[in-house]
């Protein structure tokens, strides 16, 4: 089949130029026992992609991209039985083991047993199923849907009506997953809470819609880019200030009489962190939500963090249980509260992958979707 290949990390933009994907014939076996064969029918272009190309964030190389995508289960092996041909799925990186202490206690994304396959490049239950000329190519956190087929675990699937459009169904395998559950399980927005949400790309903007079902009375959108506010204000932001403008702190608390009661930091910045502590309210959370490079370290002021009963939260993948979340999500989809189409920028061949990494590193796309099958 063919499939984008990385295999090398630390290429540069213009990554037209450096291809850090190369579009190659590879083999894929199975599926075996427990396994699912999909044919990917679209896979979404996130900022967590760029991190990886970057190398901020090592995987074991060479690796077939993507990890947010959707599609239609072709095969299955022994012991599947909630899946069968024909079913369409998300595929997302939502999913644990379901047997460890994280998973039994519904937080599924903080599983050891998952998080040690993905970042060996194997599936979750130990096994590489790809290769080239008799070489071992890696899987991407388990799903690798940067291709025109895909091998997986059950967990890494959520069964959807038939119905969905493609294009939107992958982007809740990550983006929608990841923004709203940011939301809904890590916050928890009660109605009438006010927010910010710094950083309005794809997940981002998820977080807003989001915010907006929860009943939030206030919604911030903060962006180095003025031209992603129209849209913002479309989907449920009531105010918008740029980032870099160095009153924006101050407008944010002028506006809410001293600060927000969530700030959600998509960036992974440090300077939008320190920005996020001065923006919350006395007894407000931050939810960070974006990363920087693996050892990043970040200052804060431990003082008002005491004296002023702030939290600061990570959340990964929505705080969740995809198999519970998803289905949820896409139910706001399809009632017209959560208008996910409005989030896709375009849609590409193996062809333009290059280049969207280039626009998506540009900053002014929202979620770019490939056609691994034209």
């Amino acid at each position: 089949m063919t499939a984008a290949v990385m295999y090398e990390q630390g290429l540069r933009a213009p990554y037209a130029e450096s291809q850090p994907f190369q579009i190659d014939e590879v083999e894929l076996q199975g599926p075996g026992e427990g396994e699912v064969l999909v044919e990917v029918r679209a896979a979404g272009l996130c900022h967590s992609d760029l991190s990886v190309v970057g190398g901020l964030r090592k995987r074991t190389l060479p690796v077939v991209g993507g990890h947010e995508g959707a599609g239609i289960v072709r095969e299955v092996g022994a012991g599947i039985r909630h899946l069968a041909a024909g079913d369409h799925v998300v595929m997302t990186v939502a999913g644990g083991c379901g047997a460890c202490a994280y998973c039994v206690g519904g937080r599924p994304g903080l599983c050891d047993n998952i998080g040690t396959s993905r970042y060996q490049g194997m599936l979750p239950n130990g096994f590489v199923r790809l290769s080239r000329n008799n070489s071992p190519i890696y899987h991407y956190s388990g799903i690798s849907c940067f291709a025109e087929y895909a091998v997986t675990v059950p967990s890494s699937l959520v069964k959807i009506d038939q119905d969905v459009p493609f294009d939107v169904a992958a982007l809740f395998g990550c983006a929608v997953v990841t923004g709203a559950g940011a939301v809904f399980n890590a916050a928890d927005v009660r109605p009438g809470s006010s927010i910010v949400v710094i950083g309005l790309g794809g997940v981002g903007l998820n977080a807003v819609m989001a915010a907006k079902i929860a009943g939030a009375s206030t919604i911030i959108g903060i962006d180095i880019l003025a031209s992603k506010f129209p849209l913002a204000h479309e989907l449920g932001c009531t105010h918008s200030f740029l980032g870099q403008a160095p009153d924006a702190v101050e407008k944010v608390r002028d506006l809410t009489s001293g600060g927000v009661d969530y700030v959600f930091e998509f960036s992974g910045n440090r300077q939008a962190m320190l920005s996020s502590i001065a923006m919350t309210r006395k007894g407000g959370e931050i939810i960070c939500i974006g990363l920087g490079a693996t050892g990043d370290m970040f200052e804060y002021p431990h003082a008002q963090l005491v004296s002023e009963e702030k939290v600061i939260r990570g959340s990964l993948m929505g705080s969740g249980i995809g198999e519970r979340d998803i289905p949820r999500f896409l139910r706001f989809y399809q009632e017209g509260k959560m208008p996910v189409e409005r989030l896709m920028t375009s849609a590409i061949g193996f062809d333009g992958l290059n280049s969207a990494l280039d626009q998506l590193h540009g900053g002014g796309v929202v979620r770019q979707v490939l056609h691994p099958n034209g």
